[in-house]
């Protein structure tokens, strides 16, 4: 009596542990790495965020700026090979719009400015300006009304419009709005054209705020509870413009090592889920828990329809030589659903 009691017991308690497989809208497709960057070499939680500046004076010659979470920013070309390092302190966001770049840096609770020069294709640090919230997380930049914003986003949930002007290498940077939401807040993309700021709220999903209106709220996305494909932490994100209507916003779903790619535009219906895989040679690793993610869609050599680039948690091992991972967008573009 007591074996069929215990026995009895340990399928209801079996039961109550088991839980709905996911069910998802779309199957996750895997797409290869086609390139990868030179590893930030060590242990630990390093590589983050990378921005993509594409040189408006010879494509070959863009650049890929990476985060070192520990150290500084890290300048790689399109093959993958560092040209240049700055070790301004522990940057974890970074963006650029036009030829001017922007960091967040714990280093100095402030955010980092850096030029870039087209006609060399090097970066220079300008400096840095401090912020008056703890711990600028992460930062996105962008170019609205002819004003360059930058905006970095904290932990506490709020997100600050800063308004900048530059004068022979002077950055002036002034707060003009401050947005708060619920949760911690991390990646950010400004679509430059509709006037429009995404947001990643960590734990919840994805926010929209129109910048034309001074007194807008914040109109949901896409949530982790929909069942879209997001999970925490939502992470990264980017856009894909292709013009004429047609373009995309991507998200970093970090937890499930995948990405979730929505219609740019509203109401941002879902597209498709992608997994980045390793290159179809074998010889480049497979993607794992994403953090930053930047996309391009100006044509570059070998990628006449851009390139998205991904942080690797793993290069291959977790918290080992971290690195970042090139993906031809053609392969992303394939993926999604009609």
């Amino acid at each position: 009596m007591t074996r069929t009691l215990i026995s009895a017991s340990l399928l209801v308690l079996a039961a109550a542990c088991t839980t709905e497989p996911e069910v998802l809208p779309f199957e996750v497709v895997t797409v290869p790495a086609v390139v990868e960057t030179a590893p930030m070499t060590g242990m630990g939680d390093r590589a983050d965020d990378p921005a993509v500046w594409v040189n408006p004076l010879d494509a070959s010659r863009s650049l890929i700026l990476g985060t070192n979470k520990e150290e500084g920013l890290h300048v790689y070309n399109l093959t993958g090979e560092e040209l240049q390092f700055f070790p301004v302190g522990r940057l974890n966001n970074v963006d650029v719009r036009f030829n001017l770049a922007v960091a967040s840096n714990d280093e100095v609770n402030g955010l980092s400015w850096f030029d870039v020069d087209p006609e060399t294709a090097t970066v220079t640090h300008l400096g840095d300006t401090a912020v008056t919230r703890i711990e600028p997380y992460g930062v996105c930049a962008g170019m609205v009304d002819g004003t360059y914003y930058a905006a970095p986003t904290y932990k506490d949930g709020a997100v600050e419009l800063w308004a900048v002007h530059e004068d022979g290498g002077t950055i002036s940077p002034e707060l003009v709005r401050t947005i708060q939401l619920g949760g911690q807040l991390e990646g950010c993309v400004f679509h430059d054209g509709a006037k429009t700021l995404f947001i990643g709220e960590e734990e919840h999903g994805i926010w929209k705020v129109d910048l034309s209106d001074p007194a807008s709220e914040p109109v949901s996305v896409d949530t982790i509870a929909a069942g879209n494909g997001l999970v925490a932490d939502v992470e990264g994100l980017s856009i894909w413009d292709g013009g004429d209507g047609v373009g995309y916003l991507i998200a970093s779903a970090q937890a499930a090592d995948r990405y979730v790619i929505y219609d740019l535009a509203a109401p941002h219906a879902p597209r498709g889920i992608i997994h980045v895989g390793p290159s179809l040679d074998g010889t480049i690793d497979g993607v794992t828990h994403t953090d930053g993610l930047d996309v391009s869609s100006t044509p570059l050599p070998g990628y006449p329809e851009g390139i998205l680039v991904v942080q690797d948690d793993g290069n291959p091992v977790s918290e080992q030589d971290q690195n970042f991972k090139i993906v031809d967008w053609r392969e992303v573009a394939h993926s999604l659903v009609e």
